[in-house]
């Protein structure tokens, strides 16, 4: 089941904010996530907000359908103009996310998208991105969210062999995602996306080569990989204590991501972020790029989390839960935090330290500099960058990445 939220205050019926996070609005871009929680079946590695049929039935009526699910959140995305009164920013970036965004008609993301643009206005270079099962779309649908004004999608393929997609419970069938890319270029979309993930029980190097072949050829210009964490609660990691498939050790999770910059960089491909590669400055996920940079943005739907001005708040998850505050005129908001100074600058430093360019040393305390020095003089840090006042991560940086933060922010 879905992993808990977290502890906070209690968010205002209004959902009203500080008037702190809503000062130098203006100078920070605004984006928004919108989380669509419905899922045909889980896959057993997941933990994410999502709910199938099946796990709704009985537990929130017609409030919790699918059906009228869309204008439900809409109803939030004039809750969020509300909130942030005369913010003057056109809207940058829009995500659509779940579970999987595309069990719902086309017509439905249309419609959510065109309330952000009727309430906030788009930015006229917005990039606006929906996620995607390969299983269910098909060139119709990409052809109307095209015309409906999305123009970047992001195909969940995670494996070329059969075996593999079997152990993380996917449905779709190989071969599809590949042919997705060519159905959405087709509709139009300038950029495609295709999720992989390296480090599946049973999967092998030749397994994950034909996987990063397979998605290459494809001709997406963005794909992300990721490293299989097994989530307690979820079906796979009972899987895996019951002796059923062996858990995956981090060395091989090392030698895959060595594969995957290989293969990548050889295909054109540059790494910005330690999961995502691009083959250029306009294929990066420029959504993501805000939450790495600490933008701003509003997440709209349940359990979805957001961030204004250093005011971090998480609305309640259950489908059911969420329609039922919002019909009675209530923010669905379950808790927030308002972040310190120090909570920023370390989170600046947890977030930024990922990406190409890196942090600004300055950022860093005494301790934390001379850690980045270590950094440096072991091969973690690139020296061009750091001569120039920042930390930036090297091939062996990057997968070491998480002890480094760790010794950046003591």
């Amino acid at each position: 089941m879905p992993s808990a939220l977290p502890d906070g205050e209690p968010v205002p019926a209004d959902g009203a904010l500080p008037a702190s996070a809503l000062a130098g609005v203006a100078d920070r871009p605004l984006g928004f996530y919108l989380h669509v929680p419905y899922c045909a079946t889980r896959c057993g590695y997941c933990d994410f907000n999502t709910y199938t049929a099946t796990e709704l039935r009985g537990t929130g009526g017609v409030l919790a359908s699918r059906d009228n699910y869309a204008e439900t959140l809409v109803d939030e995305i004039r809750l969020a103009r509300k909130v942030l009164g005369d913010d003057p920013r056109p809207v940058r970036t829009v995500f659509v996310g779940g579970g999987t965004p595309t069990l719902l008609a086309a017509g439905d993301l249309v419609r959510m998208l065109g309330a952000i643009r009727e309430e906030f206005g788009l930015a006229p270079d917005a990039e606006v991105t929906t996620e995607a099962n390969p299983e269910s779309v098909d060139p119709a649908y990409l052809a109307e969210l095209r015309a409906g004004g999305f123009d970047r999608i992001s195909f969940g393929m995670q494996s070329a062999r059969q075996h593999v997609l079997k152990i993380l419970d996917r449905t779709h069938t190989p071969g599809r995602p590949e042919a997705c890319v060519a159905e959405a270029r087709a509709a139009g979309f300038d950029h495609v996306n295709l999720d992989l993930i390296y480090g599946t029980p049973g999967e092998s190097d030749d397994d994950w080569r034909a996987s990063l072949d397979a998605a290459i050829g494809a001709g997406p210009d963005h794909v992300s990989a990721y490293a299989l964490i097994v989530e307690e609660g979820t079906q796979l990691a009972r899987r895996i204590r019951r002796g059923e498939v062996p858990m995956t050790d981090d060395d091989v999770h090392a030698d895959r991501y060595l594969i995957a910059e290989e293969m990548l960089s050889g295909a054109g491909f540059s790494w910005y972020e330690v999961s995502n590669w691009a083959t250029s400055e306009a294929g990066r996920c420029l959504h993501n790029e805000l939450y790495w940079r600490g933008a701003d943005w509003w997440g709209a739907g349940p359990g979805a989390h957001s961030h204004v001005g250093g005011v971090r708040w998480w609305n309640v998850k259950h489908p059911g839960a969420y329609a039922a505050a919002l019909a009675e005129g209530r923010s669905p908001g379950a808790g927030r935090e308002v972040l310190s100074v120090e909570d920023r600058r370390v989170e600046r430093i947890l977030l930024e330290l990922r990406l190409l360019d890196g942090v600004p040393l300055d950022l860093l305390q005494e301790e934390g500099r001379a850690a980045a020095d270590r950094a440096l003089s072991d091969g973690l840090l690139r020296p061009e960058p750091f001569a120039g006042g920042r930390a930036a991560l090297t091939l062996r940086g990057r997968l070491l990445a998480d002890a480094v933060v760790r010794d950046l922010v003591d």
